[in-house]
Formats: C-alpha cells, sequence, structure tokens
C-alpha cells in the first residue's frame, strides 16, 4: 500500500531514446515525492516507465482492452481498400464479446463491408487500428497505439436498419502506449476487462485541468524539481494519475502519482484525489 500522494515514477525528457535509463532514490520511499528519476523516452518523445513501476501498472492486455472500449479514434484497415476515405474506416460502434471478438457497426454500404460481403466465401484480413490521444493540450499529445489483427465477418441481423455488424476475431494484437510496447495473446486480451474509469477519463482530465489547475499545481511540491512552468494531469487509471510536468527550457517530464489503493468507481476517485491533493497541500 502507498501512502496518498507518493510518486511512484518519474521520466524526463532529457534523455534521448535510446540511452540508458539513470536512476536515482529519493530519500525516504514513504515519504511525498519519494521516487525514481529515469531518463529516458520512447521514438515519438514520450517518457517510459522503467521496471521500477511495473509492480502497479494495468497488463498489456488490460491497456489494449481500454483503448478498445474508449472513445479513442479506430479506423478498421482491409488491405485493398486503398481508395477508401479514413472516415469510412471508421466504426460507428465497437464492442468486446464474451470470446474476446470484436464487434463493429458500420454503414451497410460502406468500403468495409462490401469488402466483407464480397470476400465472404473467403478470409478477410483487417487490422483495427487504435490512436490514443491526450484530451488535454500537451507536449507529445499522442499516448499510445494498438493494433487488434484478425479475420472480418459479417453478422447479419444483429444492427439497426442501414446498419451492418461486422466481427473481428482476434489473431493477435499488440499495445505501444505510456506504459512500454508489448505483444497481448489473444487469450489475454479475451480475459482482460477494460479499466473502470475508461468511460470517464476524458471528462475528469479535462475537468482537474480547467477547474482545479490550482490544486494539480500543487504536485510539483511532490516531486521536488526546479524550474518547472506548466503542469497537465495526461492520464488517469485505477492505479493512479499521471501528470506531465514542463520546465522552462521546453522539457518535460511525467511522474504518477499512486492512489493508497485502486480504485473501482467514481465515488472512490474522489476519495483517493482528495487524499493526493491533501498530501501536496501538506
Amino acid at each position: 500500500m502507498s501512502r496518498p500522494g507518493n510518486t511512484s515514477h518519474i521520466t524526463d525528457s532529457t534523455k534521448k531514446a535510446g540511452q540508458t535509463p539513470l536512476s536515482r532514490e529519493a530519500d525516504s520511499p514513504d515519504s511525498p515525492g519519494a521516487g525514481h528519476v529515469t531518463e529516458v523516452r520512447s521514438d515519438r518523445g514520450q517518457p517510459r516507465p522503467s521496471g521500477l513501476e511495473i509492480a502497479r501498472m494495468p497488463s498489456a492486455a488490460e491497456r489494449t482492452r481500454t483503448l478498445v472500449h474508449s472513445t479513442c479514434s479506430a479506423v478498421l484497415l482491409v488491405p485493398g481498400l486503398v481508395s477508401a476515405r479514413p472516415e469510412q474506416l471508421i466504426a460507428d460502434v465497437r464492442s468486446v464479446g464474451p470470446d474476446g471478438d470484436l464487434f463493429l457497426v458500420f454503414p451497410a454500404d460502406s468500403p468495409v463491408v462490401r469488402a466483407a460481403t464480397h470476400a465472404q466465401d473467403d478470409e478477410v484480413r483487417a487490422v483495427l487500428e487504435i490512436t490514443d490521444v491526450a484530451p488535454v493540450s500537451v507536449p507529445h499529445r499522442i499516448r499510445g497505439r494498438a493494433w487488434v489483427s484478425g479475420w472480418l465477418t459479417l453478422v447479419p441481423g444483429q444492427a439497426a436498419p442501414g446498419r451492418m455488424m461486422l466481427r473481428l476475431e482476434v489473431g493477435e494484437a499488440y499495445v505501444d502506449d505510456l506504459w512500454g510496447a508489448s505483444a497481448v495473446d489473444p487469450e489475454d486480451f479475451a480475459r482482460a476487462t477494460p479499466d473502470p474509469l475508461v468511460r470517464h477519463e476524458t471528462e475528469l482530465l479535462q475537468h482537474l485541468d480547467s477547474a482545479h489547475g490550482e490544486r494539480v499545481r500543487l504536485l510539483c511540491g511532490l516531486v521536488e524539481r526546479d524550474g518547472v512552468v506548466g503542469v497537465t494531469p495526461l492520464a488517469l487509471d485505477r492505479f493512479g494519475l499521471r501528470v506531465r510536468f514542463r520546465r522552462a527550457d521546453g522539457h518535460t517530464f511525467d511522474a504518477r502519482f499512486d492512489f493508497p489503493d485502486p480504485v473501482e468507481d467514481i465515488t472512490a476517485l474522489r476519495r483517493a484525489m482528495h487524499q493526493l491533493f491533501e498530501a501536496a497541500a501538506r
């Protein structure tokens, strides 16, 4: 169990991607602001965690399921649809069945549906590409991407008039996000559950940024870094809050603030956030 406001991990942008991480221990693991500093970034410029952070993090399968269930932009890529416009590749609805299959609803006359219809006697390969963009304005705004690939078939009679449901039987998946990059086993994907805050994260982050900016800035005191000129809540999950700090020299670094216990609903989240801001105000 972590003390409220415990900073589990800090990542900095002062090193280029591919350089060796440099870590240092804070004075006490139980004091506010205790944690590790790792100066390493991904190829996209996003801060990356080290093995020190993995004790309290969602699995790759859970993160992929969370992105599928989120409102993130997603396009269904089918070989041969070179003339389809990007908006024609976006499903009206997407969901996951009990066996881990993806169910996607498109207009009945969409290029994706036509491709699946004309190839109904053959296997149609397809990839759902999901792009997770932070709902607040920050440098390096793309938080991650996921790819779920498999075989596409029609599911007639399960959508509203003028719509057609498609099933994507998952063959493989891959996620590359703030936590790192990893392949996802289809069975693990089927068993995983999305983060309980996934449907609320966008609204909560925007509310924190616009209405509670002063309280978020108090978190600077927990990371003990000088020269911070900007603080933005970047990501929220059941384990904690990730914040992006911007220094006067333009460099950014992330810090995650663990909740004492994982939260399962909005009521528990409010309590956890209250404890975090209390710790920051001391």
